[in-house]
């Protein structure tokens, strides 16, 4: 038992668990602020649409006093593109910063497998011509 304590304590303290851990906070927080964004900012002015309703409280009767709320599906999907577009600007301006760092445009660029696999590509392109 003390021997899975150890290593427990091994696997905590490693750099790569403290990191996800930083992550899984960082993304409730970020979500919190897209749900707020999306649900307070954005998605009145769409309500608009719908005779001033409530985005959220969209909903169709089906019969027999049941109900299907839509609205909260579409808040979902909503806030799921939202955070994906801001996910995807992050990284993209983390990988711009990395090249003006670096200089390079990709890591590709010094990658041996790579030209290995260019010059298979182009012996197989001249024997098929």
């Amino acid at each position: 038992m003390k021997e899975f304590f150890r290593e427990f304590g091994a696997f905590a303290t490693r750099g790569n668990a403290i990191g996800l851990a930083a992550g899984v906070v960082i993304g409730a927080a970020f979500n919190q602020v897209t749900t707020a964004l999306t649900e307070d900012v954005l998605t009145p002015p769409v309500g608009l649409l719908f005779n001033g309703e409530r985005f959220s409280d969209l909903s169709a009767p089906i019969g027999y006093g049941l109900v299907i709320t839509y609205g909260h599906f579409l808040q979902a999907v909503f806030n799921f593109v939202l955070i994906m577009l801001a996910l995807f600007l992050l990284v993209k301006f983390f990988i711009s910063l990395e090249r003006r760092r670096t200089g390079k445009a990709s890591n590709l660029d010094d990658n041996p497998q790579l030209d290995v696999l260019l010059e298979i590509r182009d012996e197989l392109r001249a024997r098929r011509s």
